[in-house]
């Protein structure tokens, strides 16, 4: 059954849990835990404050955080102003910060004092969001408005108007196959409609529910089941700054809660720790679930086998609001599937030639629409009309369809690399190392890891007569990639292999390493 009451405006469901657990705890971190009805106080307050500063429908506002409490309330505060969040990674390098602000056209940016410096030199050379606000102690030494004062009292004057859930209201960047990343455009109703059609129905996340998640709070999978599905079920979570595994266990061995939401990556590190001491917190969960990357079935079947729970999985993507298949509860799953399409979504498989249905069993690209699907790029509408076609969306990933509906992701027509749940762009760290002194031609692709699924692995052309060392090439990657972008190996080779477009051959530089990367 769709969950439809949990559709709503962000500030009616701010009231609504208010109204309904005014006492409970709504989320909280290791610095800070708010109640609903402070949340709802809070959000309020923030949101009045960011009109009288200019932020009304369409204005942007980025949130340059980490996981916290704060990041909840200023996401939320800024779709109840009318405005649009964009969430950005707080470890992002200064060009990538440079380019979300510039792309969203960020109105005001929200983050803490150990970026007002990287902030500063990205303001001196391009975007200057005209309000800065500083989270944390010592805001006044920046010259930045206080992040707590503004949430404290309501701006004199101002009324909020009910937000509009069919509006854009987050753009979420993800990496696209050439390039920068894109900006895509969701609206409320969209991310809800997933918490209505899978969260609820399908994970059974509920009111009496407590969440511990590391999710970064900046992709779309993390921003709907951690903040949007949150409030609109009335659960309780305690957001980890980021993850590690040693302060997961020591959460998860307070046995005080009941789902946990990650990535395959996550849980295998979960688990290699737990035989390892021989431990098993999972104690009080009943269920935990995956997505953001495909999980292999032997990862699934050794977890549930030895902590004996379930843990449900499933396939997203940024552009459809995160999931588009889940695996149900129960013990008809099909190994190494990501389950069936959520309810609401239809989903088609076609042949990447012909553009016709493939037969069930038979491998095609995998394309689907409904509510949940994205309005379009911001402000690139030839890639929109491109992705979105007569109301479907091409993924760009292969799949397969067995008689039962149970879907199979079988490889990618795009050329993304998925780092721990991470999407890795290998144009964009192509673009990082070309203007390396000494580099002629390069090209990056995704090697398969033991733990993290895919790293990227680059190829580099040296220019003749220049020395080229692949230390030197993942130590200038570092200065202009988040961490997570950098290479894990750097293979110096006499030449690119193209097609005779000029486009390269992937597959052949994967085949110049013949065994797994087992580090990076």
């Amino acid at each position: 059954m769709i969950r439809t009451d949990l559709i709503a405006p962000v500030a009616e469901l701010l009231e609504r849990q208010a109204s309904r657990f005014p006492d409970k705890v709504a989320f909280a971190d290791a610095a800070k835990t708010l109640t609903y009805r402070e949340l709802d106080r809070a959000v309020g307050n923030l949101a009045t404050q960011l009109r009288a500063r200019g932020v009304s429908e369409g204005k942007t506002v980025a949130l340059w955080l980490p996981n916290s409490v704060d990041w909840v309330v200023t996401c939320l505060a800024t779709v109840r102003a009318g405005g649009v969040s964009v969430p950005i990674s707080f470890e992002a390098t200064q060009g990538e910060v440079a380019y979300r602000l510039e792309d969203s056209g960020a109105d005001v940016i929200v983050t803490s004092p150990a970026r007002s410096e990287l902030l500063a030199r990205i303001s001196a050379g391009g975007p200057n969001p005209t309000v800065v606000l500083l989270t944390g102690e010592g805001v006044a030494q920046h010259g930045a408005l206080s992040f707590a004062e503004l949430c404290a009292v309501p701006a004199s004057g101002i009324q909020l108007e009910a937000d509009d859930i069919d509006r854009a209201s987050y753009i979420i960047y993800t990496s696209g196959t050439t390039g920068r990343a894109k900006g895509v455009l969701l609206t409320t109703r969209s991310m809800l409609w997933v918490t209505a059609a899978c969260w609820a129905p399908i994970l059974g996340l509920g009111e009496d529910d407590r969440v511990l998640s590391a999710l970064p709070l900046f992709h779309s999978y993390a921003l709907n089941i951690a903040v949007l599905g949150i409030l609109a079920t009335g659960a309780s979570e305690f957001l980890m700054e980021k993850f590690s595994t040693q302060g997961a266990m020591d959460l998860l061995e307070k046995g005080n809660f009941t789902i946990v939401p990650g990535v395959p990556t996550m849980f295998h590190y979960l688990m290699q720790a737990a035989q390892a001491s021989g431990a098993k917190p999972f104690a009080g969960v009943r269920r935990c679930v995956s997505a953001g990357a495909i999980m292999p079935g032997t990862l699934n079947h050794e977890f549930e086998d030895y902590f004996g729970i379930e843990l449900l999985d499933g396939y997203g993507i940024t552009e459809t609001s995160t999931m588009v298949t889940m695996n149900w509860p129960g013990k008809y799953r099909v190994p190494g599937s990501c389950g069936l399409p959520v309810p609401g979504l239809a989903v088609r498989i076609i042949s990447p030639a012909t553009g016709l249905d493939v037969v069930t069993g038979e491998e095609g690209e995998l394309i689907c629409r409904g509510p949940n699907l994205m309005i379009g790029y911001h402000n690139k509408p030839q890639e929109t009309e491109a992705a979105l076609k007569n109301g479907w969306y091409h993924t760009g990933d292969l799949a397969r369809c067995d008689k039962s509906g149970f879907l199979t992701i079988t490889g990618r027509l795009k050329e993304i690399i998925i780092r721990g749940g991470q999407n890795i762009a290998p144009g964009e760290v192509e673009e990082a190392i070309l203007p390396l002194e000494g580099v002629k031609d390069c090209a990056v692709v995704g090697m398969s890891h033991a733990t993290l699924g895919e790293v990227p692995v680059a190829f580099v052309v040296a220019r003749e007569g220049l020395a080229l060392e692949g230390e030197a090439v993942i130590a200038h990657c570092r200065t202009i990639l988040s961490s997570y972008k950098v290479p894990a190996s750097v293979h110096i080779i006499p030449e690119i292999p193209r097609t005779g477009s000029g486009k390269v051959m992937r597959f052949k530089l994967r085949d110049l390493i013949e065994k797994p990367v087992v580090s990076a």
